[in-house]
């Protein structure tokens, strides 16, 4: 859920982000220009006064005063052009040049210093010039008319270079998105916080759950942190946990009890039988078929009994060598295989695991006796211990008649057995037995086919600690 929750977190805020920071990079360019464009208009009403007395030329009355008042605007242009190397000229009406730096420079027939100049010639300053950006390489032109008796007699323009203009536009630019990388790895970790504070209680209901599902009832969701929804809900599910395991421990209860209970009065009918059967002829079918199912009940209750204690138990869990353990089952299986014709073989080096030793020994004794019994003469069965990674493992292959896909998808069920060996003496609850003693010390047990033929058991136990 944390991967699906904090990439939408992270869009949305980058899209926040970036609303904000478009319009302040615009504003910041604008900003720029905008300064730029106001120096220009002040140097150009500046040059403007000087040549409002300078306008009518040599024709002018006081022609003296006329070419000292040039004179200085000449100086004033040059001046200026070699300070800031901003072109800068006062040209008549008719385009041409009154005083300009440099002198080589001219108002060209088109474009935009043609146009600032015919603006200017309608009495109107260039305010709003087009906006320059940092990777456009070109001028700023700023036009002011030269107005004499409310006439426009002149006007002055200025031609100015945008390279630091750019450069300071750009430098804003770069502030701006290092603030904006510095708020979104903030707000990356404060989503991370986030998600982490509102997904906490989940992870711990998801570990709880698995553990329940594992067969540890006892584990319950530690009310904490997280929203008040969260909490509500981790309270739901301890007391939904509470009744469970009241059900399950009341049917363990009644498992337990009725399977005691039975066993006595089924041992005093077996015993009647046995009585019975003493005035029978030896080879009275009836009475040997009530001896069979009578022993046969006898097994189910016991192994009710057992399933009932596996499932109620606590595991006394501690570092085991699984090698030297499943040595030891093949050794003791061993006369029973070689009795029935079928050839045993293990494969146990040392290799230590986390189980409870009479559980493990208990699940090996069920499994192999299961592959001893279903393969048939002149098979084998073989018993491999390994290790990889956090798990050891002990697996056992026969060469069986296997079971078919819908088989696997049921074997360990209670009381489930395979309608081609319904004939095969058992109650259906040994592997059962096996799975809860296993889950219950932190185990499992899978199946699988065996190739060519046959099947795979493997019982597996955890290389760490449980809980740790």
């Amino acid at each position: 859920m944390r991967t699906r929750l904090l990439p939408l977190l992270i869009v949305l805020m980058a899209a926040v982000l970036l609303a904000l920071g478009f319009p302040l990079a615009l504003s910041v360019a604008a900003a720029e220009q905008q300064r730029v464009v106001v120096d220009r208009i002040d140097d150009t009403a500046r040059f403007a006064a000087l040549a409002q007395y300078v306008a009518d030329g040599p024709s002018t009355s006081l022609r003296t005063s006329v070419d000292e008042r040039g004179e200085t605007l000449r100086r004033e242009l040059v001046s200026y052009y070699g300070v800031y190397g901003i072109r800068a000229g006062v040209f008549y009406r008719n385009g041409s040049a009154m005083a300009n730096a440099p002198v080589d420079w001219i108002l060209p027939d088109r474009g935009e210093t043609r146009e600032a100049f015919q603006e200017a010639l309608l009495s109107r300053r260039s305010h709003d010039p087009k906006q320059v950006w940092p990777w456009q390489r070109t001028r700023l032109v700023v036009a002011s008319p030269v107005i004499r008796d409310g006439d426009v007699v002149a006007v002055v323009v200025t031609d100015s270079p945008t390279g630091a203009m750019r450069s300071r536009t750009l430098h804003g630019w770069l502030v701006i998105a290092v603030g904006e990388a510095a708020a979104m790895l903030l707000a990356v970790g404060a989503a991370l916080r986030l998600t982490g504070w509102v997904l906490l209680p989940v992870r711990i209901l998801d570990a709880t759950t698995h553990d329940i599902a594992t067969g540890r009832l006892k584990s319950r969701v530690a009310v904490g942190g997280g929203p008040p929804e969260l909490r509500r809900l981790a309270r739901s599910f301890n007391e939904m946990a509470d009744n469970v395991e009241d059900v399950l421990e009341q049917q363990r209860a009644f498992v337990a009890d009725a399977s005691h209970q039975l066993r006595n009065p089924l041992a005093a009918l077996l015993l009647r039988i046995e009585l019975l059967a003493l005035e029978l002829p030896e080879d009275n079918e009836e009475i040997a078929s009530v001896r069979t199912e009578g022993k046969r009940l006898a097994q189910v209750l016991d192994d009710l009994l057992d399933l009932a204690l596996a499932e109620h138990v606590e595991a006394d869990i501690r570092l085991t060598d699984i090698g030297q353990l499943a040595a030891e089952r093949v050794a003791a299986w061993a006369p029973a295989a070689e009795a029935k014709g079928v050839r045993l073989a293990g494969d146990c080096p040392p290799t230590t695991g986390w189980a409870d030793p009479v559980t493990l020994s208990s699940a090996l004794d069920a499994v192999i006796d299961n592959a001893v019994k279903f393969t048939p003469e002149g098979g084998t069965v073989e018993v491999t211990v390994s290790s990889t990674g956090d798990i050891s493992a002990v697996r056992v292959d026969d060469t069986g008649p296997g079971l078919t896909d819908e088989e696997l998808a049921r074997v360990g069920d209670r009381f489930w057995r395979s309608g081609r060996h319904q004939n095969v003496k058992g109650s259906g609850l040994g592997l059962s037995i096996t799975r809860a003693l296993l889950t219950a010390a932190g185990g499992s047990i899978a199946y699988a086919h065996h190739e060519p033929r046959g099947l795979t058991v493997t019982v597996t136990v955890p290389r760490t600690r449980p809980g740790l």
